[in-house]
């Protein structure tokens, strides 16, 4: 054991050095971790303490590189199990004290291999507390991870950084969705079907509804309003998912006529800001967004306060003061954050249709808004009833 440790302490020492540079010219320097390149991605900060593999693996986190504010990261290592996707899915890695060797029964590798084995460029030894603490002061911003022996002098790393893509106006959804339907069976007895919507999915969400006997069908984002009657849905799921809700044109009509047909409808994430742009209302990009598995949210039908897991760096603009009337009937906002007002969920009063802005599925997380996937239960018994 101490030959392995000593080893691992000792390839991290001999890491090429990394440079993180922030748009605005602010500069950190570390070691390189995982892959040793160059990437480009939208500065984001998480503050979730564990689920880094599950949040790795988040199509939500397509091209951002994500600092994780908790000190210590890897220490549990990567095992088969927990990945949310077929792939690790974030632009960069920013740590500030790897592990320097896993320690859990079911790990199968170390973070820094994984990293490396999937070309994800990262970088350690950061002051990730600084760095937050920049984010929050500036907004989250286009970045850029440069490691190797040959970095590029500082002039040319930020105007390089400064020649990335913003995320504001990135539509993501169909890089990241599956290519073609597939079904996910009911765990049990089969009691509804459900289309679900890819707009970046995660596998515990449709395994959430198998386990409520709901045979699910995934569809492409790409997928019409024909494709998804096409299934006879009991329900319609619109899932979380990457980019600018206001690209989303494509999704939000799907959503309309699944609206006007009054089938039960949930959406999470990107689900529910779709539902937002639907109802009419319009949204915005956050400052820093919300990014961890720590976020309390009150859920306003019941005054109960969840903890619950977040990525969304958009939100929908929505009255928290008052009913509106919407061309779909009644709507109002049924979950707020706690930390800033932001709204958080949706709830038509007059259709069988509710989101929220945040993951219920709880990988990685608490499991407070479990009851999200009964209440979708309980609208489809409403309306076969």
């Amino acid at each position: 054991m101490t030959t392995s440790i000593q080893g691992a302490a000792s390839r991290r020492h001999q890491a090429a050095p990394a440079v993180l540079v922030l748009e605005d010219g602010r500069i950190f320097r570390g070691r390189a971790y995982g892959a040793v390149g160059v990437t480009f991605g939208e500065a984001v900060f998480s503050t979730g303490m564990t689920g880094y593999q599950e949040t790795l693996t988040d199509p939500s986190y397509h091209r951002q590189v994500v600092v994780m504010t908790a000190p210590h990261v890897g220490n549990t290592g990567v095992n088969d199990e927990d990945p949310e996707s077929g792939r690790i899915w974030v632009a960069g890695y920013v740590v500030r004290d790897p592990a320097r060797v896993p320690s859990n029964w079911r790990s199968r590798r170390s973070l820094d291999e994984e990293l490396r084995g999937q070309g994800v460029v990262g970088i350690s030894g950061v002051d990730t507390r600084a760095l937050t603490r920049h984010l929050r002061e500036r907004g989250a911003m286009r970045v850029g991870i440069f490691s190797g022996p040959a970095l590029p002098a500082d002039e040319r790393m930020l105007a390089q950084v400064r020649e990335a893509p913003e995320m504001t106006g990135a539509d993501l959804s169909a890089e990241v969705a599956t290519d073609e339907a597939y079904v996910v069976p009911a765990i049990g007895e089969k009691k509804f079907t459900v289309a679900a919507v890819d707009l970046g999915i995660k596998g515990m969400t449709p395994h959430r509804m198998a386990e409520r006997g709901i045979e699910v069908h995934v569809l492409p984002a790409t997928a019409t309003a024909d494709d998804v009657y096409a299934v006879a849905p009991d329900g319609v799921f619109f899932s979380n998912g990457p980019g600018d809700p206001a690209t989303a044109d494509h999704a939000v009509a799907v959503m309309r006529a699944v609206l006007e047909r009054s089938t039960p409808l949930f959406g999470i994430c990107f689900g529910n800001q779709i539902l937002g742009r639907a109802l009419g209302f319009g949204t915005y990009k956050l400052k820093y967004g919300h990014r961890g598995i720590n976020q309390p949210v009150q859920d306003r039908t019941t005054g109960k306060v969840e903890v619950t897991a977040h990525n969304h760096g958009f939100a929908v603009d929505a009255p928290l003061d008052r009913v509106s009337e919407t061309e779909f009937g009644r709507a109002e906002v049924s979950h707020v954050c706690l930390n800033d007002n932001v709204v958080e969920g949706l709830h038509l009063l007059d259709r069988p249709a509710f989101s929220v802005q945040y993951h219920p599925e709880a990988a990685a997380g608490p499991h407070d808004a479990a009851y999200l996937f009964d209440r979708f239960v309980s609208l489809m018994e409403g309306q076969r009833a």
